[in-house]
């Protein structure tokens, strides 16, 4: 980050909008401060098009009145119960996605009551204002009036905590906290996002106020959550909601993976740690254009990247020739997943059967590469897995965390191996390959059967008989291979 004096912020905000915001609130004799995240992000040299604005009076009216500035060039949003406004102003010429927009709200104070975060509101002056934001990085506010244009005010030396890569509160830690325990998750977020770590005092606040996270909602947890996952690093994040006792509260499911159980001098590795290096592999998979971006994409990838192991708990035996085993584990985790979803009120719709289909199936690969790879493995996987096949393959190499070098480069080679073989696919068709030409419907039709038990043995038949590739996926050789499993079945000939 760079320093920046008065006289360079009052030049980084030499824009029309401030000084129309600087007028407007002069105009009524009022107040008037760029806050929060804006401030912080001009100091780190981040882009930000949402401006927080704080009036030592009415927020309302002084974007009222810059409403008039702007005339048909901004909209306007008024929420009177909560004394806020919201202008959207279009940038002149272009649409109001290449725009500004500006919260105004009142400088206030506020009071909690212990079940609640939401809080008793009173008028307030700046300081009041700054005194209840959360963090010392985002209390920092720059006059807009005339004669103190840029001007920073600064009570509790957020610059300095951004220079040295602090998060703090800005008052007492636990009072904040207990107050509105969603800054807890803010707290973690920030600091996984920037790169900070957290001041030690604040740490232990998180640690004694842990409990207080039961009173907040799963949406705003999982839209904190969601936010760490997508961060650069989402593992830094991990190990202080962990290490705090927030996330035993949030994913029970993920810390139940910390354990290492040693039989007979044979013990089998730390899951939850692994995860943690499979989680970070495939954001390395990512690669550097887009690392930590907002893709929908890539945040339920990384979702299935932490759940894919959460069925190893309940799947854990041990046999005295084996050693420790985790069968099926795949199938119990992939059963985990809705509950997960519904309980962290996580979207139960095609998001949550993708990052299902991708627990469910992130053994089949490694399976693949450990023994031969065929052509009819990698055919059904590629059926299996449809239109997910490469982030299933992106999982399943970033699962790959083995310390023997010979081992995990024979993996990574057969991985190769699969990935060209579902090339080869791709380059063919495989959708046309891989579904037979006579459908179940069909099937119904040719012998005047309802759908049944039989029309879907019929059915899997020529389907395995496809992906083993024992039958070429033309009609005739279909048309006799099903004739000649109905008859076994005692289907009656259509043709007789």
């Amino acid at each position: 980050m760079r320093m920046l004096s008065d006289a360079d912020l009052a030049q980084i905000l030499n824009q029309d909008i401030f000084h129309q915001i600087s007028e407007a609130a002069d105009a009524l004799g009022m107040e008037c401060y760029v806050v929060g995240g804006y401030v912080r992000d001009l100091f780190l040299e981040r882009p930000s098009k949402d401006i927080d604005v704080v009036v030592v009076g009415s927020g309302i009216r002084v974007a009222e009145e810059l409403k008039k500035r702007y005339g048909k060039h901004a909209h306007l949003s008024v929420f009177r119960n909560f004394g806020t406004a919201q202008l959207k102003v279009r940038s002149f010429g272009v649409s109001s996605q290449g725009g500004l927009e500006v919260e105004f709200v009142g400088a206030r104070r506020e009071s909690y009551s212990h079940d609640s975060r939401k809080p008793v509101v009173e008028d307030g002056t700046l300081e009041d204002d700054q005194n209840r934001r959360d963090f010392t990085i985002n209390a920092m506010a720059v006059c807009l009036n005339k004669a103190r244009f840029g001007e920073l005010v600064d009570p509790f030396n957020g610059v300095y905590d951004l220079e040295d890569g602090i998060i703090r509160t800005p008052l007492d830690p636990d009072i904040t906290f207990s107050d509105d325990p969603l800054r807890m998750m803010r707290c973690v977020r920030f600091a996984t996002q920037l790169g900070f770590y957290i001041e030690e005092e604040t740490f232990d606040a998180l640690q004694r106020n842990a409990d207080r996270l039961n009173i907040i909602s799963g949406e705003r947890i999982q839209d904190e959550l969601n936010k760490i996952i997508m961060a650069p690093h989402p593992s830094t994040g991990f190990d202080y909601l962990y290490r705090s006792g927030l996330l035993p509260l949030i994913l029970p499911e993920l810390t139940a993976l910390d354990i290492v159980e040693n039989r007979n001098g044979r013990a089998h590795k730390n899951n939850y740690y692994h995860t943690m290096e499979v989680l970070e592999n495939v954001v390395k998979g990512q690669g550097d254009k887009n690392a930590g971006s907002q893709d929908d994409k890539e945040l339920w990838l990384r979702w299935a990247a932490i759940l894919h192991d959460i069925g190893k708990p309940k799947s854990k035996r041990w046999e005295p020739l084996q050693g420790w085993t985790f069968h099926n584990h795949n199938y119990i985790g992939a059963k985990m997943v809705p509950q997960i979803f519904r309980r962290l009120k996580l979207p139960m719709d095609a998001k949550m059967k993708y990052v299902q289909k991708l627990v469910d199936l992130h053994m089949r690969p490694i399976v693949i590469a450990d023994e031969e790879v065929t052509d009819s493995a990698v055919r059904r996987l590629v059926n299996d897995a449809g239109d997910d096949i490469d982030d299933l393959m992106r999982l399943c190499e970033a699962d790959i965390t083995s310390k023997n070098q010979v081992r995990k480069q024979r993996f990574l080679d057969n991985f190769r191996l699969v990935r060209e073989k579902i090339a080869d696919l791709k380059e063919r068709d495989y959708k046309r390959l891989l579904q037979p030409v006579i459908d179940g419907n069909e099937i119904m039709e040719m012998f005047h059967l309802k759908p049944s038990r039989e029309v879907g043995v019929l059915k899997q038949t020529l389907k395995d008989a496809v992906l083993d590739n024992r039958v070429p996926n033309e009609r005739e050789p279909l048309m006799q291979l099903l004739l000649e499993t109905a008859r076994k079945m005692g289907i009656q000939d259509p043709s007789l």
